[in-house]
Formats: C-alpha cells, structure tokens, sequence
C-alpha cells in the first residue's frame, strides 16, 4: 500500500488545483477529506468501470429528485492523517485553493492512531487545527467531522470515534456517525465489504495459475480480488480476510449512508423543504 500511496501523492503534487476544480454552474460542491477508506483507490484501479465512491454519492443525491446537481471532489490518501496533511503542504496546495465549496466531509483517525505520539492528546489538537484551517480558507462550507468505520477492533474504533465526538461537540458542528451503519451491514457477512489482499508467496504454488489473473506484478506480486470469488478456494488460508479497506460494497455503505445524511440539509440550506415556495 506504500507504494500506491506514494505513487498517488506523487500525482496530487503534480496536479494543480484546476484538476479538481469547482464546477458552479449550478452544482453543489462537495469535498471529501481523508485516508485510504476515502480515497477508494483499490476499486478504482481493479473496477474502473463501475460507478466510483464519489459517482455513487452524486447518483443518488440525483435520485432524489428534488436537489440541485452536485459535483464530488475526493481528496482522500492512503496512509494520510491530519498532521501529515497539514505538514506536506498537500492541504495548502490542494484543499486550501478549491473555490465555492459548500460541504466538507473530514474522516480521520485510523492512520493517526497509529503514526501520531501522545495520540489522545494531539489528534483533538490536529483535527480542531484542520478545522480552524477550513473555516479560514472556505467560510461558507458546511463542515463535517465523520467517525471512522470499523476496520480497527471495537475498543480502538470506540477511543478514536469519542475524541472524534468530542472535538464535533467542541466545534459546534454536527457529527456524521457513519460507524453504526457500516457495522450493522458487517453482520449480514463479516467480509462482505472488504477486498482480499494477499501476498501471492503464501498461496500455494499449485494454485498459482488459478490466481495469476488476479495477481498484481511487482517485487511482492499480490492477488487482489474486489469480491468473495476466491474466498471457496483461497479463504483458509491464513489472513486471506485480513485487509479491512472497503470494496465496492462497502463504499456503496458509505455512499448511501452520505446522501441519507446529506440531502435534508441541501434541502434546509437550499430552502426546498416541503411547504417552502
């Protein structure tokens, strides 16, 4: 994951903010803020066809019918969190500089966890920095703190999202809790929203030509399988569902559970609530 995520920032750093740019004709502006589980770079490179984290979101915003057109923009990297994006420079070369945004979505603390010293003392501090930082450079969007969703066990889920609560409450903002929707999904199948990932050296030689078309090349060739195709044939083998980062299932989870929680305030907000002229 390194590697794509080094190879990711590479192109963001190339990229000028006219790569994400604003599009106002009338399009409510959207951006995402967070780590790998935002960014959503697995389904898009092994699924390029099929409708993208940030498509599914505007999709179903469209479905309801009744809201102006949206346009999604996704910021998300894999292995960020909040200190890292501030002391790159990627958030003031990228985030900063997007005119008119109405709506930020903020989702970390997975990889602040673990890469942050003193993490229950300075994530509260980076994150209320970050915000301080967005109100500054965009004063008209809503913005909006995001639990993480369970890919940690349940008692460090719980210790990030309650400092996520906390800092929500501090900020007089509204909290998106979007860890109680993904985890009620996970109980109709515990792998049902993850990709595989797994080294091809611990699958054994016989079976290698049945994973070679979905082995990624490379010093460390790895299979990487959207779906339970395998899972009859590769699933006992050790840590074979080891890789919690969503598939196209789980971002559908969490694309879903966004425009449930966004519609009715572009509609507060855009004065279109029933009974309203």
């Amino acid at each position: 994951m390194k590697t794509i995520g080094a190879v990711f920032l590479a192109l963001i750093a190339l990229a000028t903010p006219t790569t994400l740019r604003a599009e106002h004709e009338g399009k409510i502006q959207i951006l995402l803020l967070g780590d790998s589980t935002t960014e959503a770079s697995f389904p898009k490179k092994y699924a390029p066809k099929e409708p993208q984290f940030e498509d599914v979101i505007r999709l179903l915003l469209a479905a309801e019918g009744d809201l102006p057109p949206v346009n999604v923009m996704n910021l998300g990297l894999s292995g960020e969190f909040i200190q890292r994006l501030i002391d790159s420079g990627r958030y003031e070369k990228q985030a900063s500089k997007l005119p008119g945004l109405d709506y930020i979505f903020i989702r970390y603390g997975l990889n602040d966890n673990s890469k942050r010293t003193n993490f229950v003392e300075n994530f509260p501090k980076d994150f209320h920095e970050l915000l301080a930082k967005l109100r500054a450079d965009h004063p008209k969007a809503v913005l909006i703190p995001m639990t993480v969703i369970p890919m940690a066990d349940e008692a460090t889920s719980t210790k990030i999202n309650q400092l996520i609560r906390e800092v929500a409450a501090g900020e007089k903002l509204t909290l998106f809790d979007i860890y109680p929707r993904y985890a009620a999904e996970l109980k109709r199948g515990p792998d049902m929203l993850n990709y595989r990932r797994y080294p091809l050296a611990k699958v054994p030689e016989k079976f290698h030509e049945l994973a070679k078309p979905y082995t990624t090349p490379g010093k460390d060739p790895t299979v990487v399988v959207m779906d339970n195709r395998l899972d009859g044939v590769f699933g006992h083998l050790p840590g074979w569902f080891g890789d919690r980062h969503p598939n196209l299932a789980g971002y559908n989870v969490i694309a879903d559970e966004t425009a449930k929680f966004l519609a009715p305030i572009i509609r507060e907000r855009s004065g279109r609530d029933k009974g309203k002229p």
